[in-house]
């Protein structure tokens, strides 16, 4: 919905590719065409590059809009796409690959002068407890290929290593094809912040930066921008680190780039860039006025960034609130199934983004994703309260949803405080409230 409304606003005809398990779903109505491209499972319909390119010819498409996930950070399907004469909208292929091999990504932090985590590759059991042993416990072990918290764990003593190191390697091979680990050092009050940039390939410039220190299981849940309550100078050099990066690069493309804040140590870190636009975009666009997504596109098409660094401003905050069909009472179990009922607010600075509506189909196959609500306001605790308010005014009902979750934290004085880390959703304070 989110790309066919930004296609839409510049005068480019769409055609969605659809599962047959969403071939009915609104977004199918709302764009100009749809083309089933296979059955509901991903692995047969929306990680199929093959059919995907394919489907593209055969309607005449100039481009394709990878989306958010399944073959965004692909590098396969960037190389189908210039193979195949038909524009990628996002990064080269070769930049995707880069960031997506999480070693190779440290590699050009450390030639950006992007500061790293302590860590490094392990390639055998002996090799992860001598560097575990440098680096010091607590350590997170890590997927390279990965994200998400898959093949991610946390190992607090040598005495587990080896089983942790076990479970990492056979997770990361099921995911991503890929069993390569590395650690890290763990950071016990961090904070999840990352930086948003744009690039045409000549010019990098960044939008800012969000916080997304909320997280169950590594999966963010409710971002920030911009991240409240940096230091001025730490949040600086975060911001000219990414930028170095992203240059690095030469990178073309909307993309982030992830750090890690350590509020003990009061230091950051490089985690990880995605080569992509992100879920919580929205929040830099409200802050901006940028649309990012339209920007992508323009970009994509060969034209250069319309502003320069000077040029971005930041207008009060925002936040999202990602909502998910998912059951916290149960242990967030996805719950698919019919909605009878989607009502969702409206008003000065509430921004809804959405597949869902009365009477829609949640199927099993996907992501939990069904909305995203946006809230803007002259500063945070405005923000919150609007936020707040907007929630009360959502009403889905037919399948278990987060939104009751949602609102615990919002009223978490912690939450309210700013006293938000990683660790923060294993608070009693706020699962007390679900």
């Amino acid at each position: 919905m989110r790309v066919i409304r930004a296609a839409r606003a510049l005068g480019i005809e769409t055609v969605l590719a659809a599962s047959e398990a969403d071939r009915h779903a609104l977004p199918a109505r709302y764009a100009d065409r749809t083309i089933c491209i296979g059955p509901p499972r991903a692995s047969e319909s929306y990680l199929r590059v093959d059919t995907i390119v394919a489907a593209a010819l055969g309607v005449g498409a100039d481009a394709i809009h990878p989306g958010y996930g399944f073959l965004s950070e692909n590098a396969a399907l960037a190389d189908a796409c210039h193979a195949a004469g038909i524009t990628f909208v996002g990064p080269t292929a070769a930049q995707v690959r880069d960031v997506g091999d999480k070693l190779r990504a440290r590699e050009l932090a450390h030639a950006a002068d992007v500061p790293t985590t302590p860590g490094g590759a392990i390639d055998s059991y002996e090799r992860a407890r001598s560097l575990a042993d440098r680096v010091g416990y607590p350590i997170l072990i890590k997927a390279v290929g990965g994200g998400g918290g898959r093949g991610m764990k946390r190992v607090d003593e040598p005495a587990h290593l080896d089983a942790a190191m076990t479970l990492a390697l056979a997770e990361a091979q099921a995911a991503f094809g890929d069993a390569r680990l590395y650690l890290e050092r763990f950071v016990a009050n961090g904070r999840h912040i990352e930086v948003q940039v744009v690039g045409d390939g000549r010019n990098v410039v960044h939008l800012g930066d969000r916080d997304c220190s909320i997280q169950r299981r590594y999966q963010k849940l409710l971002e920030e921008a911009c991240a409240f309550d940096v230091p001025v100078a730490t949040r600086d050099a975060m911001r000219a680190a990414a930028v170095r990066f992203a240059e690095r690069l030469a990178y073309r493309g909307a993309g982030t780039v992830e750090f890690l804040y350590d509020a003990d140590r009061g230091d950051f870190s490089f985690l990880e860039m995605n080569a992509r636009i992100q879920v919580e975009h929205p929040v830099t666009e409200a802050v901006t006025g940028i649309d990012l997504v339209g920007l992508q596109i323009a970009v994509a098409g060969g034209a250069e960034l319309p502003f320069s660094q000077t040029d971005i401003t930041f207008d009060g905050h925002a936040l999202e609130c990602r909502i998910n069909a998912e059951d916290p009472a149960n242990g967030f179990r996805p719950a698919a199934g019919t909605i009878t009922t989607a009502a969702f607010p409206t008003g000065p600075g509430i921004r809804v983004e959405t597949y869902i509506e009365s009477g829609s189909r949640v199927p099993p196959y996907y992501d939990s994703l069904i909305a995203k609500i946006v809230a803007h306001a002259p500063s945070r605790p405005a923000a919150i309260e609007r936020m707040r308010v907007a929630l009360k005014q959502t009403r889905i009902d037919g399948i278990a949803t987060n939104l009751a979750f949602h609102a615990s934290i919002l009223e978490d004085d912690a939450f309210r405080s700013g006293a938000v880390t990683t660790a923060y959703l294993h608070k009693e304070s706020v699962s007390s409230h679900v």
